[in-house]
């Protein structure tokens, strides 16, 4: 089932979604600062890519930097990513497979 949930996922949305994000690490990985976002995006691609059957792990301890890094990826390319998965979600629920 996680199989075939997979490919209707990558058919429909998540090719779309796993460029963005390659786009978005690439353009990171320019410079020096933004390549742990570049490597970050390159992982949040593939998850994109094959959700079905995984699982996001939360890191402990992570503290100020990482909530710093994140307001900082938000601001910088996360956002124009973000506003992809809701247009994707959007047209996924005005369709049957959605």
């Amino acid at each position: 089932m996680k199989t075939l949930l997979n490919l209707i996922w990558l058919v429909f949305s998540g090719f779309w979604l796993f460029l963005g994000y390659m786009v978005a690490g690439l353009l990171l990985c320019v410079t020096i600062i933004g390549i742990p976002f570049g490597i970050a995006a390159f992982r949040i691609g593939v998850y994109a890519l094959w959700p079905f059957g995984r699982t996001t792990v939360e890191r402990q301890g992570a503290g100020a930097p990482s909530c710093i890094g994140n307001v900082l990826w938000l601001l910088l390319g996360g956002w124009w990513l973000a506003l992809g998965h809701v247009v994707t979600g959007l047209l996924l629920c005005v369709t049957i497979i959605g």
